[in-house]
């Protein structure tokens, strides 16, 4: 099977006709399951999209997608909700983990790998586990995405505690993998999200926090990784960079915990302190000198008339957060807020 969704299959063979393995769902079972799922349901309007013009398939699939923000926004009072209550967790010192199988598992695994670079994240700070492990990022890794133990097993290694969050991510809401981590999670305390494409998921209710985004069947029936799959990023999106903001990743709307690791990054740098201050070139790479490169100090730096170590003390003092080291800094006062970003790449 290739992993371009996340049904489930069972992880081995039933001979035809046998009965089913008590406790565990067979092919009969899972088909009705199936069945019951609207991002599973057959369109017959489309059952001729294959003689379409790519152009008409491309206006389909356009239009298709353009209803995936509608769904989103249906479900925000319970997003920000769950942010709020990450955001508590990773104050106390919490990690932001991502569980599931498939697409839902790769977007969890992207997500993570986003928030060092664009955050200056520790890279234990925010985790994305795929079933089956890494090699199922490009390779199925057959039946891991049936296993709720191994959810338990992939959790209990990165020894998970109390101020952690798990986010199990599944189109269906039925994945026992996703299914397993929030399950096993919560028994250990840590704060849950069960992030589904289908009402009623056994995933948000297995979760203290249930986000469900209907988007309806898809394209290819079946194939969550479309609709189902781009509702998934944006609400990840959301969860990542909403929780960096509460955290005091940003000052206004620019990424002043970037971490300048390469060409670009570092021109990024140079023009995100340019922005929040007005300073010179000249003042800015000082700054950035006297800060190591670090993007929020060298901002305080400018701002606030002070040395590196002092950017430095005031920052540790205020938890991070620019605009609280600002207001207890004793230079001058600090300047309104950052200006608009006309180009981020």
């Amino acid at each position: 099977m290739t992993h371009t969704s996340e049904s489930s299959v069972p992880a081995t063979p039933r001979t035809p006709g046998a009965p089913e393995t008590p406790g565990a769902p067979g092919p009969r079972t899972l088909r009705a399951e199936l069945e019951t799922l609207t991002t599973e349901a057959f369109r017959p309007e489309l059952a001729d999209v294959d003689r379409l013009p790519t152009l008409g398939i491309a206006r389909l699939m356009n239009g298709e997608d353009a209803t995936v923000a509608a769904a989103v926004a249906e479900r925000l009072p319970a997003i920000a909700t769950a942010i709020d209550a990450i955001a508590d967790r990773m104050v106390r010192g919490g990690r932001l983990i991502y569980a599931g199988a498939g697409t839902a598992g790769r977007l969890g695994v992207l997500d993570a790998s986003e928030c060092p670079p664009t955050f200056n994240t520790d890279p234990g700070q925010v985790v994305g586990l795929i079933a089956g492990g890494p090699g199922a990022l490009v390779t199925s890794v057959e039946g891991a995405e049936d296993s709720a133990e191994l959810a338990a097993a992939d959790l209990d290694a990165l020894a998970l505690t109390a101020d952690d969050t798990v986010v199990g991510v599944s189109a269906s809401g039925r994945t026992p993998y996703a299914v397993g981590a929030v399950t096993h999670a919560r028994a250990r305390s840590a704060l849950t999200v069960g992030l589904a494409c289908n009402a009623g998921s056994p995933l948000a209710a297995a979760a203290e926090h249930g986000i469900e985004v209907v988007v309806g069947p898809e394209l290819l029936t079946g194939s969550t990784r479309l609709k189902a799959g781009t509702a998934q990023k944006l609400v990840l999106n959301m969860i990542s960079t909403i929780t960096m903001i509460r955290l005091g990743k940003t000052y206004g709307n620019l990424m002043v915990d970037v971490r300048a690791s390469n060409e670009k990054l570092r021109a990024r740098s140079r023009r995100i302190v340019a922005l929040a201050t007005g300073a010179a070139d000249a003042d800015i790479e000082r700054a950035l000198a006297a800060t190591d490169g670090e993007v929020k100090n060298a901002i305080l730096v400018l701002l606030a008339d002070v040395d590196g170590p002092t950017a430095a003390r005031l920052l540790n003092g205020a938890d991070g957060h620019l605009r609280a080291a600002l207001a207890k800094a004793p230079g001058p006062a600090p300047s309104p807020a950052p200006g608009p970003q006309d180009a981020t790449d």
